[in-house]
């Protein structure tokens, strides 16, 4: 039996050892896969600036008290990077107007700004790259409300171009809030 000691510990070792080789390929495995997920980040589709607002297209959708926001409902797209562009139109109390062209993204909560609209109706490029977290705070809530009630389920967009300009429009299906 003395003898026997050490066999019965090098055969627990290895048996020990095989089931974690087992158990790790898996999780090595998987691991792997999340890495190449990650490293694939969603292209994100080449820009294309839309025509310049109508008056008789855009949809008003927020007043903060001092801003009306509306968006022109030509330019709604979903892209196949996951993300809603559209042109949105801000005009204070006063009639000043912005214009702007940007995107949300429902998956993460956030925003990016593209590009402003000029007065003789063309673009000019933001100078920002970066996606940005949507902010709910304070009285410019425009993203917020776009985000909750017109362009995303969730964090899934809400269905094609034609479905959020329907939702910006009033027309919900029973399935929407």
């Amino acid at each position: 039996m003395a003898n026997d000691y050490p066999y019965r510990s090098a055969k627990s070792w290895s048996g020990l050892l095989l089931i974690a080789a087992s158990l790790h390929l898996p999780l090595t495995y998987a691991t792997e896969l999340e890495d190449d997920d990650a490293n694939k980040e969603k292209q994100e589709v080449a820009l294309q600036l839309p025509a310049a607002p109508k008056s008789e297209n855009l949809l008003p959708f927020y007043n903060s008290g001092t801003q009306t926001f509306a968006i022109d409902k030509q330019s709604v797209s979903v892209e196949k990077d996951g993300s809603v562009r559209y042109t949105l139109v801000a005009t204070s109390n006063s009639g000043a107007k912005n214009v702007s062209y940007e995107a949300i993204r429902c998956e993460s909560y956030e925003r990016k700004l593209y590009a402003f609209g000029r007065s003789d109706g063309s673009w000019s490029a933001s100078r920002r790259k970066e996606w940005d977290r949507i902010s709910n705070a304070g009285a410019n809530k425009q993203h917020h409300v776009l985000y909750t009630e017109y362009f995303c389920d969730g964090n899934t967009i809400g269905g094609k171009a034609a479905t959020l300009v329907d939702r910006l429009n009033g027309k919900r299906s029973p399935f929407n809030r």
